[in-house]
């Protein structure tokens, strides 16, 4: 994990060997169960370590440090093989966290991991972000709500800012045009109670220059009437 470790430093963040670990293990976990469940076209141990542990932990110069995140409530919204989240929680071991994944095998991969990588306060929820943004336990309870190769922001929106409590922040992990998906998505963000607080570029990959995190600050409640009902967000986003 050299190309980790180094990256991790270049954005003012150390690892410790028993991070460094996890993240081997983790890394083991996601190759041996990919065939079965799909989790990932990214294989190679060097691109895994860049285009997906290094990706996910570029959410933290946002976030704050370890030390400033311990007991916040941290939900990655669609998370798939673990990412944005468990790199994060790796990283940041006393945040809160959430995974939401609608995938039932996927899921269990993630129970799974956790278990292996021995982490703590971790919540594995099957399920879709329009249902849990409607379920009290939930609603407007998380500090940060994060998203990676999700949907169209103006879709995503919908998704990830009735999760999120006033004050605080969702991350989203885009490529390409984004100038243009945020004036698609400005009036949406509003709507729904929020505003876009930061376009931070991240550099990754030399000679890619189209990766960017997108930061949703949570200004005011999101209208009771959403998320609307599972799929409508993704179908029909609001303009």
């Amino acid at each position: 994990m050299d190309t980790l470790a180094a990256g991790a430093a270049g954005m003012g963040l150390k690892l410790t060997a028993l991070q460094l670990d996890r993240f081997e293990r983790y890394y083991r976990e996601l190759i041996a169960r990919n065939r079965e469940v799909n989790l990932t076209r990214i294989t190679a141990c060097e691109d895994v370590q860049v285009r997906h542990f290094l990706d996910s932990l570029s959410c933290l110069p946002v976030m704050g440090t370890p030390e400033e995140l311990a007991g916040r409530r941290v939900i990655d919204v669609g998370t798939g093989a673990g990412l944005p989240g468990i790199p994060v929680k790796i990283a940041a071991p006393e945040v809160r966290l959430t995974l939401l994944e609608a995938t039932g095998k996927k899921a269990d991969f993630l129970r799974d991991v956790v278990a292996v990588l021995d982490l703590r306060d971790v919540e594995v929820i099957t399920g879709r972000a329009e249902e849990l943004g409607r379920a009290p336990v939930h609603r407007e309870g998380y500090d940060f709500v994060l998203a990676r190769a999700v949907a169209a922001l103006a879709a995503l929106a919908e998704l990830l800012l009735p999760l999120c409590r006033i004050g605080g922040r969702c991350l989203a992990h885009k490529k390409g045009d984004v100038a243009a998906e945020i004036r698609e998505a400005e009036k949406a963000i509003a709507l729904l109670g929020g505003r876009v607080a930061e376009v931070r570029r991240v550099n990754l990959i030399a000679g890619e220059n189209d990766r960017y995190l997108v930061v949703m600050e949570k200004t005011g409640h999101t209208p009771e009437r959403y998320p609307r009902r599972p799929g409508v967000p993704v179908k029909r986003p609001l303009r």
